[in-house]
């Protein structure tokens, strides 16, 4: 798991690269991104490459700090442990992951 920031110079924004290894999806055909920064739908969807990782970039206002969760299979929610932060989602003993920008 990995998150990169690349903050652009010429406005305030950050282009945030999410990268899942095979490993940790144990074979999934689709992972998503959901966060407070797509109103928690589906619609970053992460690239499955041939050596079977994901990986998928959004970019996001800076100044502003973001939760989110992959969503693998359409069922399965994980954390990525390279998170910023981490909070309470609210739901049983769940939490969301934190990217601080």
């Amino acid at each position: 798991m990995s998150i990169k920031k690349s903050f652009l110079k010429s406005k305030p924004v950050c282009k945030v690269t999410f990268e899942l290894d095979q490993a940790v999806v144990n074979g999934a055909e689709k992972v998503a991104v959901l966060g407070t920064f797509n109103n928690w739908t589906p619609t970053l969807e992460l690239k499955k490459a041939k050596n079977g990782t994901f990986k998928g970039s959004i970019d996001l206002e800076t100044g502003k700090a973001y939760e989110f969760r992959y969503l693998v299979d359409g069922s399965n929610w994980i954390n990525d442990t390279a998170a910023d932060e981490f909070t309470f989602a609210g739901i049983a003993n769940e939490q969301n992951g934190v990217i601080a920008l």
